[in-house]
């Protein structure tokens, strides 16, 4: 028998440095013993140590490695032998990863799916609480993974959160991050980690803002987000009476909602070309006398989705397309991660030439005013008699005072469907230059935290208004 000793759970360098030697020896199996630390083993598995791996190598496919690095951080004690196992199957059968059918691969395979389902748990799941350490604060989190994923999830947290210092308690391990060093500690107790903070009460008002009972499932969300989790989320605690009162919401939200908009032009392809093409010889106030060009708006003439920038930045009135630079690149992420397809928007600007000053070789961006935004609204009205959407979405305060013909509040009216006198429903939120623009890492990450969950919801209402 030979006794293979892995320095920890996750092992996996240690794993496939044995399993690549034995296989390569034609160690059977059975004739194994697999140990990590100084778990006890088998009583008869101390008899010869594994061999050493040899200088040849020994090529498995691709999809093997990456599969065996998953499973191995299950629970399952019997997970290194069931990958050692098939190791050994894909010396007689190199195409056996394709067998989807194979009851060895379906196990190890529902092992790995188990292992990827916690990682996203962990990361969609840790909640940070502000402590004080010394002059300064350290963010603490708990969480109680089901399987061995905390090191594995470590570089994820630390790519995220990179400018402030935290670190996750877990009841087998602990990380904590300084800045510019990862550390590992001994396990901790629920009892180690902080209960709240103020951050927590504005959260779960900003949650209660945007549950959406139109689109609760309680059985899906329940599988995405178990109750075991629920305590350790400040905004779970609300979930019951949200839960309880989303009949009579969604009732209200039907009751209020817009009528349709008038349908758009037959001919409304030809319309916009005609537009945009005037556009680009526009002289309605001074800007376009240092501006590059005219950056009209883009995409689908049928969008039912329509979003309202401020004004085009350096790159854009370089490029002559919206949202293109550093706020664009930021706003496309931010799509991306709500789940809503920017190619299927509308994308403009209430002003549509480049507004800034000089100032050495850099042209510094300058909001525009009143006047500008007023002289600009003819060609954004064009563009939303042309493409009649179901939503529109204000991106800052210039956008907002375009869109609403008044100046408003950001923090007053975001996060909030607003009746427009076309028919359709206005929402209003940040624009993303002010995200680039925080100098407070940890505000900054909470901000487009909350940019994204927004952006999750507008796209939700615009697939149900559509």
């Amino acid at each position: 028998m030979h006794r293979v000793v892995l320095t920890a759970p996750d092992d996996f360098e240690g794993w496939r440095d044995a399993a690549r030697g034995l296989a390569i020896a034609g160690v059977d199996p059975a004739a194994i013993v697999w140990q990590v630390g100084d778990a006890p083993g088998d009583l008869f598995g101390d008899a010869v140590a594994p061999p050493a791996p040899p200088a040849g190598g020994l090529a498995v496919p691709r999809a093997f490695i990456d599969l065996a690095r998953s499973a191995i951080l299950h629970r399952d004690p019997e997970r290194f032998a069931l990958l050692y196992m098939l190791l050994c199957r894909l010396r007689d059968r190199p195409r056996l990863m394709e067998d989807k059918a194979d009851p060895l691969l379906r196990r190890i395979d529902a092992l790995a799916k188990a292992v990827r389902r916690d990682v996203h748990k962990m990361r969609a799941f840790v909640r940070f609480r502000e402590v004080a350490e010394g002059e300064g604060v350290r963010f603490v989190a708990w969480f109680e993974p089901e399987h061995h994923v905390v090191r594995a999830n470590a570089g994820f947290f630390v790519r995220r959160f990179a400018a402030m210092r935290w670190s996750i308690l877990t009841p087998e391990l602990s990380i904590h991050w300084d800045g510019g060093a990862l550390t590992q500690g001994p396990g901790a107790t629920r009892q180690d980690a902080p209960d709240g903070d103020p951050v927590e009460a504005l959260w779960k008002g900003y949650y209660a803002a945007i549950f959406n009972p139109a689109r609760l499932k309680t059985g899906a969300m329940l599988s995405e987000m178990p109750k075991k989790y629920w305590r350790n989320l400040p905004e779970a605690a609300l979930i019951p009476d949200l839960v309880a009162g989303a009949q009579r919401r969604e009732a209200a939200m039907i009751a209020t909602a817009p009528k349709a908009p008038a349908a758009r032009p037959a001919n409304s392809a030809t319309a916009w070309s005609a537009v945009r093409d005037q556009a680009l010889r526009c002289t309605r106030c001074p800007l376009h006398r240092d501006a590059t060009r005219t950056v009209f708006g883009e995409g689908p003439l049928d969008a039912s989705l329509f979003f309202i920038g401020e004004q085009p930045g350096d790159q854009e009135d370089l490029a002559g397309r919206p949202f293109v630079g550093p706020a664009g690149q930021l706003f496309d992420q931010a799509l991306a991660e709500a789940g809503v397809d920017r190619a299927r928007a509308y994308v403009t600007n209430a002003v549509k030439h480049f507004k800034y000053a000089q100032r050495g070789k850099r042209r510094i961006h300058q909001t525009p005013d009143a006047g500008e935004v007023q002289a600009c609204h003819w060609w954004l009205a064009q563009e939303l008699d042309l493409i009649r959407p179901r939503l529109l979405v204000a991106l800052g305060a210039t956008a907002a005072r375009a869109m609403l013909g008044k100046p408003v509040t950001i923090s007053r009216t975001r996060g909030q469907a607003i009746a427009l006198e076309s028919g359709a429903e206005g929402w209003v939120t940040v624009h993303p230059s002010y995200l680039l623009r925080l100098p407070d890492p940890v505000q900054a990450a909470e901000e487009r935290m909350r940019f994204v969950a927004e952006l999750r919801m507008i796209g939700e209402r615009a697939r149900a208004l559509a």
